[in-house]
């Protein structure tokens, strides 16, 4: 509840702030769509991020890197293999809904668009990407998960953390109970790279690499948000099925994809060492 409160103390004035920038850019750009996503994804990111920080070294009396962040051979291992394990996750979906009818190609981003306006919008969206999972992850798998677990279990905490995890996209465009269920499935899968490493670096590379490749590269929507695709389509098929509007994990067809990713986090990390796992206390226990 407390961790809450810094949330909201932070988030009001950085996005106010936001919004001041907002509408002092209008002036001078005429299509701010775009960027005032990336804005407000950089001013909630950081809100997020600082709150975390400060309630685990004040609330916790922990050390921040104590969620997950510190450094080994694995790090750059996880953030590689965790950001290329959506690649096939999403494809999957997209290959599912084309071969059903449901897409409709409208051609590539490079075909409409200057060369140097596709790197830009290719670099962007990794960028802002990058930023929503170190965020997240450290929000949803570093904080929630890990001090529920503390308290309930890590079963419980689990499913909880998940439960919160959707919530926070309640306000997201097209959001609906369809697409909280995907996003509780969701937030299990990414909960995974933290359970079978003990570190949240696989976790930010899933989470990075979901979001890029399903709306950067394949061009689906990314949780109700429309940016920059470098392939071109239109979703036509059943929502139940494809998910609409507010992307695949909105729609059935994000189930065989979520099972093909924890099949691959479990492949990779199949020879990780035992020690490297984390390790919860039980209710009533007290944490090292």
């Amino acid at each position: 509840m407390l961790h809450g409160l810094f949330v909201i103390g932070l988030t009001l004035p950085l996005a106010l702030v936001a919004a001041v920038a907002i509408l002092l850019l209008q002036v001078f750009i005429q299509d701010i769509q775009g960027l005032s996503i990336w804005i407000g994804s950089l001013a909630s990111g950081a809100a997020f991020f600082l709150a975390t920080f400060l309630a685990r070294r004040i609330l916790d009396r922990r050390s921040f890197l104590s969620l997950g962040f510190g450094f080994d051979r694995h790090t750059l291992p996880d953030l590689l293999i965790g950001f290329l394990i959506p690649l096939p996750m999403i494809a999957l979906a997209f290959v599912i809904e084309s071969s059903m009818g449901w897409v409709r190609w409208e051609g590539w981003a490079w075909q409409s668009l200057p060369a140097a306006q596709v790197v830009i919008g290719l670099a962007s969206g990794l960028a802002m990407f990058a930023v929503v999972g170190l965020t997240e992850e450290t929000l949803s798998r570093g904080y929630h998960l890990q001090n529920l677990a503390e308290a309930i279990g890590l079963p419980r905490a689990w499913l909880l953390s998940s439960l919160i995890f959707a919530a926070l996209h309640v306000f997201n465009p097209g959001f609906s109970l369809q697409a909280g269920i995907g996003l509780v499935l969701a937030g299990l899968f990414l909960a995974t790279g933290w359970i079978r490493t003990g570190r949240l670096w696989l976790s930010i590379g899933l989470h990075l690499g979901w979001n890029f490749f399903e709306g950067t590269v394949f061009g689906f929507a990314v949780s109700g948000l429309d940016l920059f695709r470098l392939m071109r389509h239109q979703v036509e098929g059943p929502q139940w099925a494809t998910g609409g509007a507010f992307g695949p994990e909105a729609g059935a067809v994000v189930l065989p994809s979520l099972l093909l990713g924890t099949a691959l986090v479990w492949l990779y990390t199949r020879l990780r060492r035992t020690a490297s796992l984390p390790t919860v206390p039980q209710p009533g226990e007290t944490a090292s």
